[in-house]
């Protein structure tokens, strides 16, 4: 039921924020922002509750894993929200979190016993970093966006509603940045705590499974990205593109390891 409620909540946050985004109304803006709120307040609720019930966090099976990425991303907005005050931020990324929940939250709830397998205290440590991780590379993607969107603005010297509550390409470049140096230490920190997981279970580091194969291929694009900007000067434009690719890629390998593909990650499928 919490988790239907959330949805409600995220589905109010994704109409406000959307008529934010063509008009002057702040009031807009602060009531998509108290939907959000609202949401998560609901949807922690949800994960919590789960994880009473259960005994360990809910992230076991694409349903869980979709919630779970759905609540950080938009834990991750309510922290950079709260530091940096990009509001209309939210009008580009709360949609995902709404559409990230949707299945979850109307395809029912069950709790199933773990396997062996991911019977570890491993398990919560790996799987936050992973999630918010990959949640600040929405974020990073959604600034991304705006960048370019700003960036063609002041190209053409066409400005649309967006451009005063857009900030300066400086911000948004410097901002996307430090998130993406955020998001890849989380995911590195992700990376070695599962192939230390997997040492202690299976005997080896690296067993070959598609979600650690595709963790490392989005592992290298990210750290490609990094490294770029402080050795060659890889900004704006560039990095932007790179950012959105990058998020374009950990999405695509995750659902399609849930939907073509065996792994022990998610050993059952939708």
């Amino acid at each position: 039921m919490m988790l239907k409620i959330a949805l409600v909540a995220y589905l109010l946050s994704t109409i406000f924020c959307l008529f934010y985004f063509v008009s002057p109304k702040k009031s807009l803006g602060r009531a998509y922002l108290t939907s959000a709120v609202a949401g998560f307040l609901f949807h922690t609720w949800a994960i919590v509750s789960n994880y009473l019930e259960a005994g360990h966090i809910p992230v076991t099976s694409f349903k869980e894993g979709m919630s779970f990425f759905s609540w950080t991303i938009i834990l991750v907005f309510l922290i950079i929200e709260y530091r940096y005050k990009i509001l209309i931020l939210g009008s580009f990324i709360i949609p995902l979190a709404f559409i990230a929940l949707l299945y979850p939250a109307l395809a029912g709830h069950e709790i199933k016993a773990l396997t062996p397998l991911l019977q570890s205290s491993w398990l919560g440590v790996h799987v936050t970093l992973a999630f918010l991780g990959d949640a600040s590379f929405a974020l990073a993607s959604a600034l991304s966006i705006m960048y370019l969107l700003q960036e063609r603005q002041l190209k053409s010297h066409k400005f649309g509603a967006t451009f005063r509550k857009l900030p300066a390409l400086e911000v948004l470049d410097s901002i996307n940045h430090r998130i993406i140096t955020i998001g890849f230490l989380l995911l590195t920190l992700g990376i070695i705590t599962g192939a230390l997981w997997a040492r202690a279970t299976l005997g080896s580091y690296i067993q070959g499974d598609p979600r650690e194969i595709w963790s490392l291929i989005t592992w290298v694009i990210y750290a490609a990205l990094v490294h770029f900007r402080l050795t060659i000067g890889w900004r704006g434009r560039k990095s932007a593109i790179m950012a959105i690719a990058g998020f374009a890629v950990l999405v695509f390998a995750f659902l399609a390891i849930n939907t073509f593909m065996s792994s022990y990650h998610y050993p059952g499928r939708f």
